[in-house]
């Protein structure tokens, strides 16, 4: 079985990213592909992509940006592998390139979508600008796989994830999805109600792109509107929500029909939230209340359909 290694990207540099793993082509039988997946860079960008062109690597360009789905999707079409290997292009790997390639192959006939892992460096960023992001991804999105195991659907994550080619060919990425966030949600709960199985290994790569704390925080809100748009599309609501712990909240929240009020308050304390969150120390606690109250003010705003304007 052979791997094809997939890239989305857009003015992001990634050539130490595809020398690392560019040398493992012919190390590794197994690994016989690289595909860039230019979508809609600015011509500096580009023409650094065109650079790494060869030796098993090739460029595939979107001259306008076609959003994180249709470009996956797009490198997914092209890619000759059984096993399609998606990493982010912010990655960068803890180690060898061969040692994380190799990583893989003992699982590929255990199961057919496997997600590797999302790593962070254990000391925080030097610029306490980007400590939110940083502190996030440390305190919440690093688990061991033995941890991930245990709600492997939840946990689920497409910045360093291999799947086989033909389960992938019937999913496939969402593409009605323009706006960032959740789209690794959507694709979870499709794998679940199709029966598939997720195994999660330690096999991750280090998480270098950083926000600032206030681009966290606007990607934050673009990806609860997504999710709250994409929570009103699915059918079976049930499943869908126990893909996603804040769904799960949420649903025990409308129960007891607390959610307007969490929307109030979210309106009344979004700015005093943010420059609490905007700051050195960050309380975590504080950044999953900020996330819930915002999530039930877009539910309704969507459940009534109309714009409230202090959002």
């Amino acid at each position: 079985m052979t791997i094809s290694l997939l890239i989305p990207v857009c003015d992001y540099d990634i050539v130490a990213l595809v020398h690392s793993m560019r040398s493992c082509i012919d190390k590794i039988p197994e690994f016989t592909e690289i595909l860039i997946g230019d979508d809609g860079s600015t011509e500096e960008f580009r023409d650094k992509y065109k650079s790494l062109e060869g030796s098993g690597v090739k460029l595939i360009v979107s001259e306008k940006n076609i959003g994180r789905a249709a470009i996956r999707n797009r490198l997914a079409s092209e890619a000759s592998g059984d096993f399609l290997l998606f990493i982010d292009a912010d990655a960068m790997i803890p180690g060898t390139a061969e040692a994380y390639i190799s990583g893989w192959l003992p699982y590929m006939e255990k199961a057919r979508v496997i997600c590797g892992g999302i790593l962070y460096h254990q000391s925080p960023p030097g610029d306490p600008d980007k400590i939110l992001r940083w502190k996030t991804g440390y305190k919440r999105e690093q688990m061991k796989a033995v941890e991930r195991n245990k709600h492997p659907y939840t946990m689920f994550s497409t910045f360093n994830v291999m799947i086989d080619r033909t389960i992938f060919s019937k999913l496939r990425f969402n593409e009605e999805l323009k706006q960032y966030g959740f789209e690794d949600t959507l694709l979870s709960f499709q794998l679940k109600k199709a029966g598939i199985g997720i195994l999660h290994i330690d096999n991750g790569l280090l998480h270098e792109g950083l926000e600032s704390n206030r681009e966290f925080l606007i990607k934050t809100r673009l990806g609860l509107e997504n999710l709250s748009k994409l929570y009103d599309s699915v059918t079976d609501k049930k499943s869908f929500s126990s893909t996603l712990k804040i769904l799960r909240l949420y649903n025990r929240l409308s129960f007891f029909r607390l959610t307007l009020l969490l929307a109030g308050f979210y309106i009344r304390y979004k700015d005093k939230m943010e420059i609490r969150l905007d700051s050195p120390n960050p309380s975590l606690l504080l950044f999953s209340f900020y996330k819930v109250c915002m999530f039930c003010t877009f539910r309704e705003i969507h459940r009534r359909r109309s714009i409230l304007p202090v959002i």
